[in-house]
Protein backbone atom coordinates (compact mmCIF):
# COMPACT_ATOMS: atom_id res chain seq x y z
CA UNK A 1 0.00 0.00 0.00
CA UNK A 2 1.62 3.33 -1.04
CA UNK A 3 1.62 6.19 1.61
CA UNK A 4 0.04 9.54 0.93
CA UNK A 5 1.65 12.14 -1.06
CA UNK A 6 1.30 14.38 1.69
CA UNK A 7 3.16 11.42 4.52
CA UNK A 8 6.05 11.37 2.10
CA UNK A 9 6.49 14.63 1.82
CA UNK A 10 6.23 15.36 5.60
CA UNK A 11 8.88 12.56 5.87
CA UNK A 12 11.57 13.88 3.94
CA UNK A 13 11.30 17.42 5.17
CA UNK A 14 11.55 15.95 8.63
CA UNK A 15 14.42 14.06 7.53
CA UNK A 16 16.08 17.06 5.91
CA UNK A 17 15.61 19.25 9.20
CA UNK A 18 17.19 16.69 11.41
CA UNK A 19 20.48 16.60 8.85
CA UNK A 20 20.25 20.47 9.32
CA UNK A 21 20.10 20.36 13.00
CA UNK A 22 22.96 17.82 12.74
CA UNK A 23 24.83 19.76 10.93
CA UNK A 24 24.01 23.25 12.27
CA UNK A 25 25.57 21.54 16.04
CA UNK A 26 28.63 19.63 14.32
CA UNK A 27 29.33 23.63 12.89
CA UNK A 28 28.65 25.13 16.32
CA UNK A 29 30.99 22.56 18.04
CA UNK A 30 33.35 22.75 15.67
CA UNK A 31 34.06 26.91 16.18
CA UNK A 32 33.63 25.95 20.11
CA UNK A 33 36.46 23.44 19.76
CA UNK A 34 38.87 25.81 18.06
CA UNK A 35 38.27 28.52 20.06
CA UNK A 36 38.39 26.59 23.44
CA UNK A 37 42.10 25.37 22.30
CA UNK A 38 42.82 28.60 21.75
CA UNK A 39 41.64 30.33 24.61
CA UNK A 40 43.77 32.58 27.07
CA UNK A 41 46.79 33.13 23.98
CA UNK A 42 45.36 35.62 22.55
CA UNK A 43 46.14 39.34 23.37
CA UNK A 44 43.95 42.44 22.69
CA UNK A 45 46.45 45.00 23.99
CA UNK A 46 49.67 45.54 21.18
CA UNK A 47 51.77 46.82 24.47
CA UNK A 48 50.89 44.10 26.51
CA UNK A 49 51.77 41.12 23.72
CA UNK A 50 54.90 38.91 25.16
CA UNK A 51 58.25 38.84 23.33
CA UNK A 52 59.46 36.39 20.69
CA UNK A 53 62.24 36.55 17.92
CA UNK A 54 60.01 36.36 14.92
CA UNK A 55 56.01 37.87 14.28
CA UNK A 56 54.12 36.71 11.73
CA UNK A 57 52.23 39.01 9.78
CA UNK A 58 49.45 37.67 7.54
CA UNK A 59 48.88 39.65 4.13
CA UNK A 60 45.56 40.87 2.84
CA UNK A 61 44.69 42.98 0.02
CA UNK A 62 45.77 47.14 0.60
CA UNK A 63 42.76 48.21 -0.70
CA UNK A 64 38.83 47.16 -0.74
CA UNK A 65 36.54 46.27 -3.08
CA UNK A 66 35.20 50.49 -3.33
CA UNK A 67 39.13 51.82 -3.76
CA UNK A 68 39.57 53.11 -0.10
CA UNK A 69 42.52 51.79 2.35
CA UNK A 70 41.84 48.28 4.09
CA UNK A 71 41.53 49.49 7.71
CA UNK A 72 42.58 45.53 8.38
CA UNK A 73 45.62 45.74 6.33
CA UNK A 74 46.53 49.16 8.09
CA UNK A 75 45.96 47.69 11.69
CA UNK A 76 48.27 44.58 10.73
CA UNK A 77 50.81 47.25 9.17
CA UNK A 78 50.84 49.23 12.36
CA UNK A 79 50.62 46.88 15.05
CA UNK A 80 53.74 45.05 13.14
CA UNK A 81 55.95 47.93 13.14
CA UNK A 82 54.60 48.66 16.71
CA UNK A 83 55.98 45.33 17.99
CA UNK A 84 59.20 46.24 16.53
CA UNK A 85 59.18 49.38 17.95
CA UNK A 86 58.43 48.45 21.29
CA UNK A 87 61.24 45.34 20.81
CA UNK A 88 58.78 42.84 21.28
CA UNK A 89 59.68 41.30 18.19
CA UNK A 90 63.41 41.14 16.68
CA UNK A 91 62.30 39.86 13.28
CA UNK A 92 59.29 40.02 10.44
CA UNK A 93 58.21 37.34 8.56
CA UNK A 94 55.85 39.09 6.04
CA UNK A 95 53.47 36.56 4.19
CA UNK A 96 51.06 37.26 1.91
CA UNK A 97 49.12 36.11 -2.02
CA UNK A 98 51.71 36.90 -5.22
CA UNK A 99 49.91 34.56 -6.85
CA UNK A 100 50.07 36.84 -10.40
CA UNK A 101 52.63 39.57 -11.48
CA UNK A 102 49.82 42.06 -10.90
CA UNK A 103 49.54 41.25 -7.38
CA UNK A 104 51.91 41.22 -4.93
CA UNK A 105 50.91 41.89 -1.33
CA UNK A 106 54.16 40.83 0.72
CA UNK A 107 55.72 43.95 -1.54
CA UNK A 108 52.98 46.12 -0.65
CA UNK A 109 53.19 45.39 2.86
CA UNK A 110 57.42 45.83 3.24
CA UNK A 111 56.97 48.78 1.47
CA UNK A 112 54.27 50.26 4.01
CA UNK A 113 56.61 48.83 6.92
CA UNK A 114 59.46 50.41 5.52
CA UNK A 115 57.35 54.03 5.90
CA UNK A 116 56.71 52.75 9.43
CA UNK A 117 60.95 52.92 9.87
CA UNK A 118 61.07 49.10 9.81
CA UNK A 119 64.72 48.40 8.96
CA UNK A 120 65.11 46.26 5.72
CA UNK A 121 67.14 43.59 8.05
CA UNK A 122 64.42 42.95 9.97
CA UNK A 123 61.59 41.64 7.58
CA UNK A 124 61.67 38.39 5.13
CA UNK A 125 59.29 38.45 2.64
CA UNK A 126 57.35 35.01 1.54
CA UNK A 127 56.03 35.49 -2.10
CA UNK A 128 54.09 31.91 -1.68
CA UNK A 129 51.37 32.64 2.09
CA UNK A 130 48.39 32.05 -0.02
CA UNK A 131 46.25 31.47 3.06
CA UNK A 132 47.02 31.05 6.84
CA UNK A 133 47.09 27.49 6.09
CA UNK A 134 50.11 28.01 3.72
CA UNK A 135 51.65 31.12 5.31
CA UNK A 136 52.34 28.61 8.85
CA UNK A 137 53.41 25.52 6.85
CA UNK A 138 55.90 27.81 5.24
CA UNK A 139 57.07 29.37 8.58
CA UNK A 140 57.68 26.01 9.77
CA UNK A 141 59.27 23.87 6.89
CA UNK A 142 60.68 26.44 5.20
CA UNK A 143 61.94 29.52 7.25
CA UNK A 144 62.60 26.90 10.15
CA UNK A 145 60.15 28.88 12.88
CA UNK A 146 59.27 27.07 15.72
CA UNK A 147 57.77 29.73 17.39
CA UNK A 148 56.38 33.19 16.95
CA UNK A 149 54.31 35.86 17.66
CA UNK A 150 50.90 35.79 15.18
CA UNK A 151 50.03 39.38 13.98
CA UNK A 152 46.30 39.65 12.78
CA UNK A 153 42.97 41.01 13.63
CA UNK A 154 41.53 39.35 16.33
CA UNK A 155 38.59 37.21 15.03
CA UNK A 156 41.62 36.14 12.51
CA UNK A 157 44.10 34.81 15.61
CA UNK A 158 41.80 31.66 16.68
CA UNK A 159 42.14 29.64 13.31
CA UNK A 160 46.00 30.48 12.64
CA UNK A 161 46.60 29.74 16.62
CA UNK A 162 45.14 26.15 15.62
CA UNK A 163 46.97 25.27 12.66
CA UNK A 164 50.38 26.71 14.26
CA UNK A 165 49.74 24.41 16.86
CA UNK A 166 48.45 21.86 15.03
CA UNK A 167 51.82 22.09 13.04
CA UNK A 168 53.75 21.70 16.25
CA UNK A 169 54.72 25.31 16.62
CA UNK A 170 54.48 27.46 19.60
CA UNK A 171 52.74 30.72 19.40
CA UNK A 172 51.08 33.05 20.81
CA UNK A 173 48.77 35.99 19.44
CA UNK A 174 48.67 39.76 19.43
CA UNK A 175 45.63 41.29 17.92
CA UNK A 176 46.26 43.86 15.85
CA UNK A 177 43.46 46.92 16.04
CA UNK A 178 40.02 47.18 13.85
CA UNK A 179 37.48 49.22 13.26
CA UNK A 180 33.89 48.63 12.98
CA UNK A 181 33.57 48.78 8.75
CA UNK A 182 30.79 47.74 6.52
CA UNK A 183 31.15 44.08 5.82
CA UNK A 184 32.96 43.14 8.89
CA UNK A 185 30.03 40.32 9.90
CA UNK A 186 30.75 38.85 6.67
CA UNK A 187 34.61 38.72 7.68
CA UNK A 188 33.35 36.95 10.83
CA UNK A 189 30.85 34.92 9.73
CA UNK A 190 33.39 33.42 6.62
CA UNK A 191 35.83 33.34 9.85
CA UNK A 192 33.57 30.64 11.19
CA UNK A 193 32.83 28.42 8.14
CA UNK A 194 37.12 28.64 7.98
CA UNK A 195 37.67 27.22 11.13
CA UNK A 196 35.38 24.27 10.23
CA UNK A 197 37.29 24.00 7.03
CA UNK A 198 40.34 23.72 8.74
CA UNK A 199 39.96 20.52 11.19
CA UNK A 200 39.48 19.00 8.01
CA UNK A 201 42.26 20.46 6.60
CA UNK A 202 44.04 19.08 9.51
CA UNK A 203 42.56 15.75 10.33
CA UNK A 204 40.79 14.62 7.39
CA UNK A 205 42.10 15.09 4.09
CA UNK A 206 45.64 16.05 4.98
CA UNK A 207 45.58 19.31 3.10
CA UNK A 208 49.44 20.29 1.32
CA UNK A 209 50.60 23.32 0.75
CA UNK A 210 50.82 25.20 -2.80
CA UNK A 211 54.53 25.61 -2.69
CA UNK A 212 57.18 24.93 -0.61
CA UNK A 213 61.38 24.47 -0.90
CA UNK A 214 64.38 23.98 0.86
CA UNK A 215 64.63 24.72 4.44
CA UNK A 216 66.47 28.59 4.68
CA UNK A 217 66.42 29.32 8.32
CA UNK A 218 65.67 33.51 9.35
CA UNK A 219 68.29 35.33 9.02
CA UNK A 220 67.53 37.44 12.49
CA UNK A 221 69.83 40.75 12.92
CA UNK A 222 70.55 42.04 15.94
CA UNK A 223 68.45 44.94 17.42
CA UNK A 224 69.84 48.63 16.97
CA UNK A 225 71.43 48.84 20.16
CA UNK A 226 73.92 46.49 19.09
CA UNK A 227 74.21 47.67 15.36
CA UNK A 228 77.77 47.41 15.59
CA UNK A 229 77.78 43.64 15.90
CA UNK A 230 75.26 43.31 12.59
CA UNK A 231 76.37 40.38 10.50
CA UNK A 232 76.37 41.40 6.47
CA UNK A 233 73.06 40.54 4.58
CA UNK A 234 72.85 37.13 2.71
CA UNK A 235 69.87 37.45 0.61
CA UNK A 236 68.21 40.98 -1.22
CA UNK A 237 65.34 41.94 -3.00
CA UNK A 238 65.23 44.93 -5.07
CA UNK A 239 62.33 47.30 -4.62
CA UNK A 240 60.34 47.46 -7.86
CA UNK A 241 59.57 51.00 -7.45
CA UNK A 242 63.10 52.51 -6.23
CA UNK A 243 65.28 49.99 -7.63
CA UNK A 244 68.00 50.27 -5.10
CA UNK A 245 66.88 48.97 -1.47
CA UNK A 246 66.72 45.84 -0.30
CA UNK A 247 65.01 43.46 1.80
CA UNK A 248 65.43 39.59 2.21
CA UNK A 249 63.31 37.04 0.50
CA UNK A 250 63.30 33.31 -0.13
CA UNK A 251 65.69 32.15 -2.42
CA UNK A 252 63.44 30.63 -4.46
CA UNK A 253 60.28 33.36 -4.80
CA UNK A 254 60.60 36.11 -6.66
CA UNK A 255 58.10 39.43 -7.26
CA UNK A 256 56.75 37.74 -10.56
CA UNK A 257 56.38 34.13 -9.14
CA UNK A 258 53.22 32.14 -9.59
CA UNK A 259 54.08 28.52 -7.99
CA UNK A 260 49.93 27.66 -8.54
Amino acid sequence: MHWPFWKVFKAVLMSLGALALLAALLFALANLYVLSRTQGKIESNLSQCGSERVGIVFGTSHWTRSGARNPHFEGRMGAAAHLIRLGRVDHLLISGDNSTRYYNEPVTMWRDLRDREVRDADMTLDYAGFSTFDTLVRAREVFGVERALLITQGWHLPRALFIGEALGMEVRGCAAPERDVAGLWRLKLREWVARVATLGDLYLWEREPHFLGPLEPLQIMPRERDRLLLPPRVFSVSDPASGDDTARESALDSPSSNPR
